[in-house]
């Protein structure tokens, strides 16, 4: 099964190779192994989470991290209304496996990639909505939003075309933010 992933919006376009040179080194001051897979990705285990803040954090059932190049990023069917510009670029940062060891790595390690990269998170998803009974979405959506606006940070909900001739939406937000969320007791990833 694989696990949750969050986007890394760049608003000036940066050599993917760069981008690897510059977080390899740093990846392996805490990971082990620090690897460059055939398609460009960096496939990482965290050795040690102190390093993200997590102290102490047992890191059982953890699982391998991904980072690559999103190539649908910008989107032609993405409203990104709420921004200066659109992104320029895109990253995948990814847990090969869920479990909320893997959402709490994957946070933490998303919060250290958006301050070096100067990147806004995208959450891939609508935070605090869970999928259930179309009868009850507008109640389930509305809550949802409450719960994420009662948090600090600058949060924006970008729409897309979802394929069935509809649109939905998706949480991108700021470092900020996503320090708010680590540190909610409903903090999970999108799946």
């Amino acid at each position: 099964m694989a696990g949750p992933a969050v986007g890394l919006w760049l608003f000036e376009h940066r050599n993917l190779e760069e981008i690897r040179a510059s977080a390899i080194p740093w990846l392996e001051t805490f990971c082990d192994p620090v690897e460059t897979e055939a398609d460009g990705s960096l496939a990482f285990r965290v050795r040690e989470p102190a390093a993200l803040g997590l102290h102490p954090f047992n890191t059982a059932g953890a699982g391998m991290f991904f980072l690559s190049e999103d190539d649908f990023i910008p989107a032609d069917d993405e409203d990104y209304s709420a921004f200066s510009a659109a992104p320029a670029q895109g990253l995948v940062l990814a847990a090969g496996v869920s479990g909320q060891v893997n959402h709490t790595l994957l946070g933490h390690l998303a919060l250290a990639f958006a301050r070096r990269l100067h990147a806004l998170i995208d959450f891939d998803g609508v935070l605090g909505y869970t999928p259930g009974d179309r009868r009850q979405e507008a109640t389930d959506l509305a809550r949802a939003r409450a719960m994420v606006a009662s948090l600090p940070g600058t949060l924006r909900e970008v729409s897309y075309d979802t394929g069935r001739g509809d649109r939905w939406i998706r949480h991108v937000g700021d470092e900020e933010f996503l320090t708010a969320w680590l540190h909610h007791p409903d903090f999970h990833l999108i799946n």
